[in-house]
């Protein structure tokens, strides 16, 4: 890697941090497209292994402010992430025996489905006060094995599907759904990272610059954020359109 390499990957960080910071998730799924076709990365695995490492301290930060706020329910929050560690380090196994065609084509996919539920209308409604019980549990396990073996298998946060299954399991508000699955993000990246680390598929300088980038998107997006309040659906639609035309680009170079 050049200084010019790591300078785009750092402004690539930029980027995520401050649509993560907007929008609140979907962002991440971007990075490894970036590190791809606009870093210079020419191993698909490389780049999801240093990818994930980024979300996962990203998502990490979050989680820490998250839980001053108040805003994470820890029970039902590490009761998924617990669950989906293990699918998160099988996930992993298995995308690296693939050929990195082929993962990239089921990458394309899963972007496709991200684009199409920020879509979708989101309801805030639900208890704000929700605690775990058995019942919960024997919900929360199944979702979150399944959703850590989606993380994994193809290195992203996946907080589009941990937040709505952690609402569909507890019956929590999208705000603490949103808080919580971030335990989860945080954990299924570091785990599919140092799975790829192991095998030597993770860039340092890249996952450096990235980081530093992303801390620095992340708090120019707070007034970005503020002022998109009024158009919020408007942006996140328009976001989202960005993602699924992503995904058509990183569809045809894998085919």
């Amino acid at each position: 890697m050049d200084i010019g390499q790591l300078l785009i990957a750092g402004l690539g960080g930029a980027l995520i941090g401050l649509l993560l910071s907007v929008f609140g998730g979907g962002g991440s799924v971007l990075a490894t497209p970036l590190l791809l076709y606009v870093v210079g990365v020419r191993d698909p695995h490389v780049a999801i292994g240093t990818s994930a490492a980024a979300v996962s301290v990203n998502a990490l930060v979050g989680l820490t402010l998250q839980a001053r706020a108040g805003a994470v329910k820890w029970p039902c929050a590490l009761t998924f992430a617990g669950a989906g560690l293990a699918g998160a380090l099988l996930g992993a196994d298995l995308a690296k025996r693939l050929n990195g065609a082929t993962l990239l084509l089921g990458f394309s996919g899963v972007m496709a489905a991200i684009a199409i539920s920020m879509l979708l209308p989101r309801k805030s409604a639900g208890d704000p006060a929700v605690r775990l019980t058995p019942t919960m549990t024997l919900k929360l396990a199944p979702i979150g094995l399944g959703t850590g073996l989606a993380a994994g298998f193809f290195g992203i946060g996946g907080g589009f599907l941990i937040a709505p299954g952690l609402m569909a399991a507890t019956g929590m508000t999208l705000a603490n759904a949103a808080a919580s699955s971030l335990a989860s993000v945080a954990l299924f990246g570091a785990a599919t990272s140092l799975s790829y680390a192991a095998a030597g598929l993770v860039n340092g300088p890249i996952f450096l610059a990235l980081i530093i980038g992303g801390g620095a998107g992340a708090v120019a997006g707070v007034p970005v954020a503020r002022a998109l309040a009024t158009r919020a659906t408007l942006a996140r639609r328009a976001f989202a359109i960005m993602v699924l035309l992503t995904a058509v680009y990183v569809a045809f170079k894998a085919l």
